[in-house]
Protein backbone atom coordinates (compact mmCIF):
# COMPACT_ATOMS: atom_id res chain seq x y z
CA UNK A 1 0.00 0.00 0.00
CA UNK A 2 1.34 3.15 -1.34
CA UNK A 3 2.18 5.02 2.02
CA UNK A 4 1.14 8.94 0.49
CA UNK A 5 -2.26 7.43 -0.31
CA UNK A 6 -2.82 5.83 3.14
CA UNK A 7 -1.64 9.59 4.26
CA UNK A 8 -4.54 11.12 2.27
CA UNK A 9 -6.88 8.28 3.44
CA UNK A 10 -5.91 9.26 6.88
CA UNK A 11 -6.44 12.77 6.53
CA UNK A 12 -9.93 12.19 4.85
CA UNK A 13 -11.23 9.81 7.84
CA UNK A 14 -9.60 12.08 10.21
CA UNK A 15 -12.28 15.12 8.78
CA UNK A 16 -15.13 13.17 10.22
CA UNK A 17 -13.94 13.75 13.52
CA UNK A 18 -14.83 17.11 13.56
CA UNK A 19 -17.80 16.98 11.18
CA UNK A 20 -21.21 18.00 13.09
CA UNK A 21 -23.88 15.58 12.19
CA UNK A 22 -26.19 18.28 9.77
CA UNK A 23 -29.38 17.35 11.31
CA UNK A 24 -28.52 18.31 14.68
CA UNK A 25 -26.60 21.13 13.40
CA UNK A 26 -29.87 22.70 11.47
CA UNK A 27 -32.16 22.00 14.81
CA UNK A 28 -29.91 24.45 16.69
CA UNK A 29 -28.02 21.77 18.80
CA UNK A 30 -25.37 22.87 21.00
CA UNK A 31 -21.99 20.65 20.65
CA UNK A 32 -23.64 18.13 18.22
CA UNK A 33 -22.20 14.78 17.19
CA UNK A 34 -19.49 14.54 15.19
CA UNK A 35 -20.56 11.66 11.74
CA UNK A 36 -17.08 9.72 13.65
CA UNK A 37 -18.67 10.11 17.01
CA UNK A 38 -21.74 8.70 15.17
CA UNK A 39 -20.16 5.87 13.38
CA UNK A 40 -18.37 4.60 16.27
CA UNK A 41 -21.30 4.01 18.48
CA UNK A 42 -23.46 2.00 15.73
CA UNK A 43 -19.58 -0.23 15.92
CA UNK A 44 -19.95 -0.72 19.47
CA UNK A 45 -23.11 -1.60 19.45
CA UNK A 46 -22.25 -4.33 16.82
CA UNK A 47 -21.02 -6.45 19.74
CA UNK A 48 -24.95 -7.19 20.56
CA UNK A 49 -25.24 -8.87 17.63
CA UNK A 50 -26.48 -12.67 19.08
CA UNK A 51 -24.10 -14.93 17.67
CA UNK A 52 -26.97 -17.58 17.38
CA UNK A 53 -28.64 -15.53 14.15
CA UNK A 54 -26.25 -16.04 11.35
CA UNK A 55 -25.17 -12.63 10.91
CA UNK A 56 -21.73 -11.54 10.54
CA UNK A 57 -20.64 -9.62 13.32
CA UNK A 58 -17.34 -8.63 11.92
CA UNK A 59 -18.72 -7.40 8.67
CA UNK A 60 -21.50 -5.59 10.78
CA UNK A 61 -19.13 -3.80 11.96
CA UNK A 62 -16.76 -2.92 9.36
CA UNK A 63 -19.75 -2.00 7.68
CA UNK A 64 -21.15 0.60 10.38
CA UNK A 65 -17.55 1.89 10.29
CA UNK A 66 -17.66 2.65 6.59
CA UNK A 67 -20.98 3.26 5.83
CA UNK A 68 -21.02 7.45 6.15
CA UNK A 69 -17.24 7.84 5.43
CA UNK A 70 -17.97 9.17 2.17
CA UNK A 71 -19.48 11.99 4.07
CA UNK A 72 -15.66 13.28 4.71
CA UNK A 73 -15.63 14.42 0.89
CA UNK A 74 -19.23 15.23 -0.06
CA UNK A 75 -20.56 16.32 3.62
CA UNK A 76 -23.54 15.28 5.48
CA UNK A 77 -26.64 15.21 2.95
CA UNK A 78 -29.77 15.46 4.97
CA UNK A 79 -33.61 15.21 3.03
CA UNK A 80 -33.53 19.42 4.26
CA UNK A 81 -30.62 20.21 1.76
CA UNK A 82 -32.78 19.89 -1.53
CA UNK A 83 -30.66 17.16 -2.94
CA UNK A 84 -32.31 14.21 -4.78
CA UNK A 85 -31.77 10.73 -3.67
CA UNK A 86 -30.57 9.73 -6.30
CA UNK A 87 -28.02 12.73 -6.85
CA UNK A 88 -26.86 11.80 -3.24
CA UNK A 89 -26.40 8.41 -4.31
CA UNK A 90 -24.26 9.17 -7.08
CA UNK A 91 -22.01 12.11 -5.15
CA UNK A 92 -21.50 9.19 -2.48
CA UNK A 93 -20.26 6.30 -4.65
CA UNK A 94 -17.96 8.91 -6.49
CA UNK A 95 -16.21 9.75 -2.92
CA UNK A 96 -16.23 6.10 -2.29
CA UNK A 97 -14.53 5.31 -5.31
CA UNK A 98 -12.29 8.02 -4.83
CA UNK A 99 -11.63 7.41 -0.81
CA UNK A 100 -11.15 3.29 -1.88
CA UNK A 101 -8.47 4.31 -4.63
CA UNK A 102 -6.19 5.36 -1.93
CA UNK A 103 -6.17 1.79 -0.63
CA UNK A 104 -4.75 -0.51 -2.81
CA UNK A 105 -5.80 -4.03 -3.16
CA UNK A 106 -8.02 -3.49 -0.30
CA UNK A 107 -9.89 -0.44 -1.48
CA UNK A 108 -12.62 -3.07 -3.81
CA UNK A 109 -14.09 -4.70 -0.75
CA UNK A 110 -14.29 -1.51 0.90
CA UNK A 111 -16.35 0.08 -1.60
CA UNK A 112 -18.41 -3.25 -2.38
CA UNK A 113 -19.31 -3.28 0.94
CA UNK A 114 -20.78 -0.09 1.19
CA UNK A 115 -22.40 -0.22 -2.07
CA UNK A 116 -24.06 -3.61 -0.43
CA UNK A 117 -25.16 -1.47 2.48
CA UNK A 118 -26.14 1.41 0.35
CA UNK A 119 -28.51 -1.33 -1.66
CA UNK A 120 -29.70 -3.23 1.57
CA UNK A 121 -28.57 -6.26 -0.43
CA UNK A 122 -27.91 -8.57 2.91
CA UNK A 123 -28.85 -9.28 6.83
CA UNK A 124 -25.76 -8.00 7.33
CA UNK A 125 -27.19 -4.28 5.75
CA UNK A 126 -30.56 -4.14 6.80
CA UNK A 127 -29.20 -4.70 10.82
CA UNK A 128 -26.50 -1.67 10.34
CA UNK A 129 -29.34 0.21 8.50
CA UNK A 130 -31.61 -0.51 11.86
CA UNK A 131 -28.29 0.69 13.80
CA UNK A 132 -28.52 3.45 12.00
CA UNK A 133 -31.76 4.67 12.84
CA UNK A 134 -31.47 3.41 16.80
CA UNK A 135 -28.45 5.69 16.75
CA UNK A 136 -30.58 8.33 15.71
CA UNK A 137 -33.56 8.14 18.03
CA UNK A 138 -31.06 7.25 20.99
CA UNK A 139 -29.75 10.80 19.88
CA UNK A 140 -32.23 12.30 19.39
CA UNK A 141 -33.93 11.62 23.03
CA UNK A 142 -30.34 12.27 24.79
CA UNK A 143 -30.36 15.49 23.51
CA UNK A 144 -33.87 16.16 24.48
CA UNK A 145 -32.95 15.11 28.14
CA UNK A 146 -29.46 17.21 28.08
CA UNK A 147 -30.64 20.73 27.06
CA UNK A 148 -34.33 19.80 28.59
CA UNK A 149 -36.35 19.81 25.68
CA UNK A 150 -38.34 17.49 25.54
CA UNK A 151 -40.78 17.01 22.46
CA UNK A 152 -38.66 19.01 20.58
CA UNK A 153 -36.97 16.63 18.51
CA UNK A 154 -40.18 14.48 17.42
CA UNK A 155 -39.63 15.07 14.16
CA UNK A 156 -36.63 12.39 14.40
CA UNK A 157 -39.07 9.58 15.80
CA UNK A 158 -42.22 10.47 13.30
CA UNK A 159 -39.75 10.01 10.55
CA UNK A 160 -38.34 6.53 11.73
CA UNK A 161 -41.30 5.05 13.23
CA UNK A 162 -41.94 1.39 12.19
CA UNK A 163 -38.65 1.96 10.09
CA UNK A 164 -36.53 -0.52 12.35
CA UNK A 165 -37.05 -4.38 11.61
CA UNK A 166 -35.06 -6.49 13.50
CA UNK A 167 -36.60 -7.61 16.68
CA UNK A 168 -34.07 -7.30 19.12
CA UNK A 169 -33.59 -3.58 17.91
CA UNK A 170 -36.96 -2.81 17.60
CA UNK A 171 -37.24 -4.15 21.09
CA UNK A 172 -34.19 -1.14 21.66
CA UNK A 173 -36.52 1.38 20.21
CA UNK A 174 -39.49 0.78 21.36
CA UNK A 175 -37.86 1.05 25.17
CA UNK A 176 -36.16 4.50 24.11
CA UNK A 177 -39.07 5.44 22.72
CA UNK A 178 -41.33 4.62 26.23
CA UNK A 179 -38.48 6.26 28.47
CA UNK A 180 -38.81 9.56 26.37
CA UNK A 181 -42.73 9.73 25.97
CA UNK A 182 -42.32 9.54 30.08
CA UNK A 183 -39.85 12.65 30.37
CA UNK A 184 -42.14 14.48 27.64
CA UNK A 185 -45.34 13.39 29.69
CA UNK A 186 -43.47 14.55 33.04
CA UNK A 187 -42.28 17.93 31.08
CA UNK A 188 -46.01 18.63 30.12
CA UNK A 189 -48.04 17.57 33.50
CA UNK A 190 -49.13 20.69 35.55
CA UNK A 191 -46.92 21.36 39.01
CA UNK A 192 -48.66 20.89 42.07
CA UNK A 193 -49.26 24.08 43.65
CA UNK A 194 -47.12 24.20 47.34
Amino acid sequence: MDVKNLQEFMELVGRLKHMKRKGWVLQNISDPETIAGHMYRMAMLSFLVDTTENLDKVKIMQMALIHDLAECIVGDITPHCGIPVEEKHKREDEAMKKICSLLGDRGPNILEMFREYEKQESPEAKYVKDLDILDLIMQAYEYEKRDNIPGELEEFFARTNGKIRHPFIKKLASDITVTREALVCNSTSPKEEI
